[in-house]
């Protein structure tokens, strides 16, 4: 009998076909206007054999652009964009969760409304970072992130009026769900870290106040779309982005994780930073996760097959994600299950372009 990652998992009234998932991945290929493509409906498509899609990160609104051409879900025709892509994966048989995305400090003048300034929990620049956007002679490229101005009360509801109305746009848009991401150094990474967040209210200082922010978001999606719609991702102990190390770091995800699961939600997805080059999530803190989120969970980071099954055996995972593998294979699970050959991705194809390293990756030939 094939191992539990290749068979049906339910995902609360969702029925995956089985417990792979693909990650969230930016792939810089939206349109005009940032509006999806029929290139990316054929993309998403091609890798619907996976149980469950997270997509690439979709900024909520201008103000939480950090990258040039990423796919947003804040006007109409974006949302008919998407609408191509839900229908186009679920014909193939797939399911798909859109990942809303606020990127908070990590942001350019040149991709900000009246090329303003970024926003983040305090104005403390990131050093040493870079997003996506137009450089100084208006070329396209990686650039130093500007400085960011501190998010005041009225940003703080605005900012969660944003994800509520993405939310409903994409689930209006056709999609199953939303993940929303808290990970890997972008704007509610930045208020959880007691480093980076040195506010002074309610959104500051103690552990409950530095996840306030996330946790009323998931509240506020969830009364809009769903808890058993709404999921969220983490990256405990990640530096990516110049998140510094934080001595509460153990004790703020454990207490994160604890109030995330008193609200039922679809799922907690762990992101283990360790295949950046960076450090991975400390031995034994997932466990600590485990015995507080009751709920579905999803481990990434550097996955095989192998791995994935002993996640799944031990118990602390019941989906397992992965990213670079899916760019280069579009039939990932059959590939995984079958100990068949896996392509292998072109990093300079990643990030933005057409056609070449995104859709043209073959299938496996017997």
């Amino acid at each position: 009998m094939n191992h539990k990652l290749f068979q049906p998992f339910k995902l609360g009234a969702i029925s995956l076909n089985n417990r792979i998932v693909m990650a969230p991945m930016t792939r810089c290929r939206a349109g005009e206007d940032d509006i999806p493509t029929a290139l990316m409906a054929t993309y998403y498509a091609q890798r619907a054999t996976a149980g469950l899609i997270i997509t690439e990160g979709t900024p909520v609104s201008l103000k939480a652009r950090g990258y040039l051409w990423t796919p947003g879900i804040y006007t109409q025709q974006q949302m008919g964009g998407w609408a191509q892509i839900c229908n186009a994966v679920h014909q193939a048989g797939g399911k798909l969760f859109m990942q809303i995305w606020h990127v908070g400090r990590i942001s350019h003048s040149s991709l900000q409304p009246d090329a303003g300034a970024p926003e983040g929990p305090t104005d403390e620049l990131s050093s040493d970072t870079v997003c996506f956007a137009f450089d100084d002679e208006g070329n396209p490229g990686n650039v130093s992130t500007s400085q960011p101005i501190a998010i005041d009360g009225d940003g703080i509801q605005r900012i969660k009026d944003e994800f509520v109305q993405a939310a409903l746009n994409a689930t209006q848009a056709g999609l199953d769900g939303v993940e929303i991401h808290g990970a890997n150094g972008y704007l509610f990474d930045e208020f959880l870290n007691s480093i980076t967040n040195t506010r002074q209210d309610e959104y500051g200082g103690s552990i409950e106040n530095r996840c306030r922010f996330l946790l009323e978001v998931v509240d506020a999606v969830s009364d809009a779309i769903g808890a058993e719609r709404t999921g969220v991702r983490i990256s405990p102990n990640g530096r990516f982005n110049d998140i510094p190390e934080d001595p509460e770091m153990e004790a703020t995800f454990t207490f994160l994780s604890h109030e995330l699961n008193k609200r039922g939600i679809a799922f907690l997805h762990i992101n283990d930073q360790g295949t950046f080059g960076l450090p991975s999530i400390p031995e034994g803190l997932i466990p600590k996760i485990r015995d507080v989120f009751s709920g579905t969970i999803i481990l990434c980071g550097g996955y095989d097959a192998e791995r994935a099954k002993n996640a799944i055996d031990q118990g602390i995972a019941d989906l397992v994600a992965f990213g670079m593998p899916f760019i280069a294979n579009p039939d990932l699970p059959a590939r995984l299950e079958q100990g068949w050959l896996l392509n292998e991705p072109d990093r300079e194809t990643f990030y933005g372009g057409a056609e070449q390293g995104y859709t043209d990756y073959p299938y496996y030939q017997k």
